[in-house]
């Protein structure tokens, strides 16, 4: 999916330089759309979306009071 995105936005350049905004414009959408569902993808993916291991904290009973209070 990178692969494509990045050719899109290769194109998308290439159609600029060679003066051809339309195109360029169209692909450069496309890659920009391909972008935001490669995002979504990942993010609402089953398997890892939506985790952020670095802020993951479970929260563990603590003992009881020594001598209780």
């Amino acid at each position: 999916m990178m692969f494509a995105i990045f050719a899109f936005l290769t194109i998308a350049f290439l159609l600029e330089f060679l003066g051809r905004r339309g195109p360029a414009l169209i692909c450069l959408a496309a890659s920009l759309g391909l972008t935001l569902y490669l995002f979504a993808w990942e993010i609402y993916s089953p398997d890892y979306g939506f985790r952020m291991p670095w802020l993951e904290v479970e929260l563990e009973e603590r003992p009881a009071a020594a001598g209780g209070a």
